[in-house]
């Protein structure tokens, strides 16, 4: 679900680093990936298994082309629902015998849909591979859509957008994502109505077509990494999977036009105690461009965390800000956007926005400095390895590389790539692929002199 699903906290590299595990300390991955990766199709499915030193403990990651993009023009909330239903029993056996079974050994499996694919993910200790991957096998392949089931998530995500049309940030999201793309792309949002309204419309009868039409191995992928034998963990998936059928491959769509000026989109709630604001553009470059990874790198000096220009000059010298920050987004599957994001306090929201355009506009016209990326490029650096020292965070960064188009060996390149930047390549990327005049700027909370509307 774009609105239900999507980040608002921009992260460089998109990986996950694991917290809380129930699990014992994983040990770091290996020095080289690739020469631990074994790549196969098994069951019709692209399996990618990496064995690291974790004892005992296994994580994965997968995805398959089955997310919002796919579902019916009628109804635009297909693809979320079934996605949300995967977990709520199947044909076999119902919700609370499936949570049985993974809550007694400590194993877990869970579902996101997201613009192009569903992805599923999970952990459990090495004994319980054939549990695992059975469970995980009969939820993507057997969902039962009971009835009752779809009755109480149509309840539960009625209420989730109830209450959501109350938050600023997702607000403003939506707004932004109808502002930069346009219907048909997969990174436009139809809109909370038009969710309501496909919510409300849904039979188990369009949950069960398109599950038909979409869930199989076609375009599957699914990364395993920490104590897995291959040969064993090829053959539980060659059964598990055996006669699964159908599914579709991903395919190019247009890129998003540019806009042709700069314009501001007033988002006016009542009665908020802050402004969420995005300001950015379409980039038109996707993960695998180019100019991508300078212009990310670029743009983390700007903007990435405590350590950003916009912290530093907007929160932390100028005390104008909750928080800030910059980078690019949304371009695994598409192109993607180039955004600033902020919180403002509305007595504060004309003077802020103001120091954001001037340090925007400094850093485009004048660029970075050779200390700034030096130090960058080692921060950048140190905090991938640390992505990529569990299992958790291995797997996701494996699938990010495939869903982007490229080889697993990519993650044993990326900190050398980083690297190899120089100063004229990432200020020619800003300069190139930004420009402040064609930005859309939204502003989503109590506006000074806006009266509010309705959604």
């Amino acid at each position: 679900m774009k609105n239900l699903l999507r980040a608002l906290l921009l992260s460089l590299c998109a990986l996950c680093v694991s917290s809380g595990s129930a699990f014992a300390a994983e040990t770091a991955a290996p020095a080289r990936i690739a020469d631990r990766v074994v790549r196969a199709r098994v069951a019709g499915l692209d399996l990618v298994i990496c064995r690291t030193g974790a004892q005992d403990v296994v994580s994965f990651h997968g995805s398959l082309p089955a997310g919002d993009r796919f579902s019916p023009p009628g109804n635009v909330a297909i693809a979320t629902l079934v996605g949300e239903m995967l977990d709520k029993g199947t044909t076999r056996q119902d919700k609370f015998a499936i949570a049985d079974a993974l809550e007694s050994v400590g194993a877990s499996i869970e579902f996101s849909t997201g613009n192009s694919t569903i992805e599923f993910s999970g952990k459990f200790l090495k004994k319980d591979l054939s549990l695992v991957v059975g469970l995980l096998a009969e939820q993507l392949r057997s969902p039962a859509f009971a009835a009752d089931e779809l009755t109480k998530l149509k309840q539960q995500l009625n209420g989730y957008f109830q209450r959501q049309l109350e938050s600023t940030d997702y607000r403003a999201g939506v707004a932004f994502a109808q502002a930069l793309y346009p219907a048909g792309h997969p990174n436009h949002d139809p809109g909370t109505e038009a969710y309501l309204a496909g919510i409300k419309a849904a039979t188990v009868d369009d949950l069960k077509k398109f599950h038909a039409q979409y869930y199989g191995p076609a375009g599957a992928v699914l990364v395993v990494v920490g104590d897995v034998d291959a040969a064993a963990f090829q053959a539980e998936v060659a059964k598990a999977f055996a006669g699964w059928a159908g599914g579709v491959r991903l395919d190019a769509v247009p890129k998003a036009p540019p806009a042709a000026a700069a314009r501001t989109l007033p988002v006016a709630m009542p009665d908020k105690t802050s402004v969420s604001v995005l300001w950015g553009q379409a980039t038109g470059l996707r993960y695998t461009d180019p100019d991508t990874l300078a212009l990310r790198v670029g743009s983390a000096i700007l903007g990435s965390g405590f350590t950003g220009r916009l912290m530093a000059t907007v929160r932390d010298k100028e005390g104008l800000t909750y928080g800030i920050g910059a980078g690019v987004t949304n371009d695994t599957f598409t192109d993607g956007e180039w955004r600033i994001s902020a919180t403002f306090a509305p007595s504060l929201l004309e003077k802020g926005v103001a120091s954001t355009k001037r340090e925007l506009t400094a850093w485009i016209e004048k660029g970075v400095t050779a200390d700034e990326l030096a130090r960058r490029k080692s921060n950048l650096a140190g905090s991938f390895q640390v992505g990529l020292a569990t299992t958790d965070g291995l797997a996701g960064a494996l699938l990010a590389a495939i869903n982007r188009g490229l080889d697993p060996a990519w993650l044993d390149e990326y900190p050398k790539r980083v690297e190899a930047l120089t100063l004229a390549q990432v200020n020619a990327a800003i300069k190139q692929h930004l420009d402040p005049a064609k930005m859309t700027l939204v502003e989503a909370g109590t506006l000074p002199g806006v009266e509010a509307k309705g959604p």
